[in-house]
């Protein structure tokens, strides 16, 4: 103790005097954190709340959907002392803001918190560290450490949604009870979110209603107008979100908020956000903590993690959760932290913000540019800025928050918040699968009917695939010696249309991962978001279907009935079906463009190889193209069923007196059966394979989420939490 306690004295910051010896420390009251307004030429410590007296005081406004931050004066204000330690009600919402409902919030408590993931560290198992602290209702919790050092993990454990390695022992307290949060108690907000470019900001947020919600729809219009009211949004309910398709849509900081707003439809006690500062700029970033402060005002308990934050952000927050290594540093007030800074040898610098002090101090990242930096000189000749040993500096915080007032007193707000229960949070109502199954379909004929390179850029190459292969092949007649072509131009129609069902991969994608979303907070289901996909993609495929066929039919010239014309369509149609199921389940496999698109070309090839066309079966290596690839190609039933659709019954001159069959003059270039229904039991088994692809499709999906969204039992005592750690 004795050799940590005389480490941070060799401390130095650019900030401070530069001819102060190493081992004085600069007094604190040369350091500051808030100003009084008007006042910027005098420091003032934070070691005393500052009063801003009974004159006038800055009030930050969020106008409703407004993306600007207006200063307005209003009387004053207690102290900030006074309102960080919740001693004093939120203040009230400005003149001219709309006014949220009240949420009633939940305290969550966590009391000797560790998680261990296998795998996860080279070093250690461990990513949260007998960690303890707490929320309150109607305030903000902020999780803050550099990178790897367990934010998510400890946010994700408090909600719930750890991953099935994960092991926790602790306990956690919601309301003062052991149990777990119930659907619709919570809301969680990951670090990336997917949105749906194509429907506006109000239609994104009320299909999220009609998937997570039951009742009537007017009740869930006034909900969806309630989180729009609540985020700022107003100004951009009726603004596409873009983002796909090159559509020009919201910013950054809007489409976070828009997240945001999502889970927010269920009014939730508890709501969990993941980085809700990511990717956002200074502005966009202080208008977010705002319209997140405007809420915590209604009486939602905000849990949020944050790497860094500029100085006026960090004036908003309510407790701060300080963490390094899975270490818990600190735990209190905001303004508290700087003070346990301070006491422990490492001040706050003047015109530096304390989130950048506070990862300066424990990111061991730094050490590396101090490394780089040993033979670098600045203008006072060495670097001072980077001296210091990050590790010294963990495990004097660590030490100093150990023995201080902090601890003791957190310890003592935990024992009040659960030596008596509180009522019990309820699961909410959820909308039936009929009604889920209704709305993804709608929802998906709307994006289809919207963005062009879904469905109209597919239907113009379908078309044109269909043009080309039909000019190629026209004007063949019926004779004898037009059979051998006509089977090539039915193969290679096939063949090539299945392939250009990989210009779909990245819509699906999209959707699978708006899927994943959905599901890893209980609003959709494996089973319905397939069910929804295929009665949306029916009437897109039948389109495509039926107007390839016909512009492909009549250039060859095949026969000229009605009966065959529809059967050759409904053929067709089933195969994009197939096609479709085989899309979907290697991009529920392959989550990135490039390596499904590659996956699927090669499948394809290797179909079209083993289909029956470049080698008739009876001619093929009966070890793997015979068994299984043959028949596991969706190509083979569906050129067999086209080609006995279109020679079954069939006579063909030979010479003037002889006669042969269709069968036998399209048996020497493609193998087929003579058998009447021949047809029809190639076109039952196209419609087995498009389901049981699906059917993968469900376990793949089930598969992925179920382990990567395992939630573990961690509301429990674990017997063995006592062991050494």
């Amino acid at each position: 103790m004795e050799e940590i306690q005389s480490q941070p004295d060799n401390y130095r910051s650019s900030s401070s005097s530069a001819s102060s010896p190493a081992t004085s420390r600069v007094p604190s009251s040369n350091f500051f954190y808030l100003r009084k307004p008007g006042s910027l030429r005098q420091p003032i410590s934070f070691e005393d709340s500052p009063d801003w007296g009974d004159d006038t005081d800055i009030d930050v406004r969020a106008d409703e959907g407004a993306d600007s931050i207006n200063a307005a004066t209003t009387p004053g204000s207690p102290t900030l002392s006074k309102l960080n330690s919740s001693s004093l009600p939120s203040p009230p919402v400005p003149e001219g803001a709309s006014v949220s409902r009240r949420i009633t919030g939940a305290s969550v408590v966590w009391k000797d918190l560790t998680v261990t993931i296998k795998g996860k560290r080279k070093y250690s198992d461990k990513v949260i560290k007998s960690s303890t602290g707490y929320a309150l209702p109607g305030t903000m919790t902020v999780i803050m450490g550099p990178a790897k050092s367990g934010k998510s993990s400890l946010l994700r454990a408090l909600a719930g949604r750890l991953p099935h390695q994960a092991r926790t022992y602790g306990e956690v307290f919601i309301n003062g009870r052991k149990s777990t949060l119930p659907y619709g108690s919570y809301g969680y907000v990951e670090r990336e979110t997917s949105l749906i470019g194509s429907l506006t900001v109000r239609e994104f947020l009320y299909y999220s209603a009609l998937l997570q919600l039951p009742g009537f729809l007017f009740q869930k219009k006034s909900v969806v107008e309630d989180a729009i009211v609540s985020m700022s949004l107003g100004d951009y309910a009726n603004k596409l979100i873009g983002g796909h398709c090159s559509m020009k849509g919201l910013r950054s900081g809007e489409r976070r908020r828009v997240s945001i707003a999502r889970e927010l439809v269920m009014r939730p006690h508890i709501l969990f956000i993941d980085e809700p500062l990511y990717h956002l700029d200074s502005v966009s970033a202080l208008l977010m903590m705002v319209t997140l402060k405007k809420l915590a005002s209604t009486g939602c308990t905000l849990i949020f993690t944050i790497y860094q934050s500029s100085t006026e952000v960090f004036g908003l927050f309510d407790r701060i959760c300080l963490l390094s290594n899975g270490n818990t540093l600190f735990f209190g007030e905001t303004l508290a932290c700087l003070q346990h800074f301070s006491n422990a040898g490492f001040p706050c610098p003047i015109m530096q913000s304390p989130s950048d002090h506070f990862l300066r101090a424990i990111n061991t990242d730094f050490d590396r540019i101090i490394a780089m930096c040993k033979n670098l000189q600045d203008d006072h000749g060495d670097l001072s800025s980077v001296n210091m040993d990050t590790a010294v500096a963990i495990r004097t915080l660590e030490a100093t928050y150990k023995s201080s007032a902090d601890a003791a007193a957190v310890e003592a707000m935990i024992l009040k918040l659960t030596e008596k229960e509180g009522p019990p949070l309820k699961r909410r109502g959820k909308a039936g699968k009929a009604t889920r199954i209704a709305v993804l379909s709608w929802r998906t004929l709307l994006i289809m009917s919207r963005e062009w390179k879904y469905f109209w850029l597919r239907l113009v190459l379908y078309m044109l695939l269909a043009l080309c292969t039909g000019t190629l092949f026209s004007g063949l007649g019926h004779s004898l010696s037009s059979v051998v072509a006509r089977v090539a131009a039915i193969f290679a129609f096939v063949s090539f249309t299945s392939l250009l069902s990989i210009a779909g991969v990245q819509s699906h994608l999209e959707e699978i991962k708006i899927y994943t979303s959905e599901e890893s907070n209980g609003h959709s289901g494996a089973f319905v978001f397939l069910l929804g996909q295929l009665l949306s993609s029916i009437p897109f495929l039948f389109l495509i279907s039926i107007s390839s066929s016909l512009v492909f039919y009549f250039l060859v010239g095949l026969r000229d009935e009605f009966s065959l014309l529809m059967y050759f369509v409904l053929n067709f149609f089933v195969c994009l079906l197939v096609s479709e199921g085989l899309l979907l389940a290697v991009a529920s496999v392959q989550l990135d463009v490039f390596w499904s698109n590659l996956t699927l070309v090669l499948v394809h090839i290797v179909m079209m190889l083993s289909a029956g066309y470049f080698r008739i079966h009876s001619d093929m290596p009966g070890l793997l193209w015979t068994y299984p690839l043959s028949y596991v190609a969706f190509h083979t039933y569906s050129i067999r069923g086209l080609l006995e659709n279109e020679y079954l019954g069939t006579n063909f001159a030979v010479g003037q007196v002889r006669e042969i069959s269709g069968y036998q003059a399209v048996s020497s270039a493609y193998e087929i059966s003579a058998s009447n229904n021949a047809k029809w039991n190639n076109l039952l088994v196209l419609f087995l394979m498009a389901v049981g692809y699906r059917v993968l499709v469900f376990i793949l999906l089930s598969f992925r989420v179920g382990t990567s969204l395992c939630r573990c039992k961690i509301f429990r005592c674990n017997r063995d939490s006592t062991r050494d750690e």
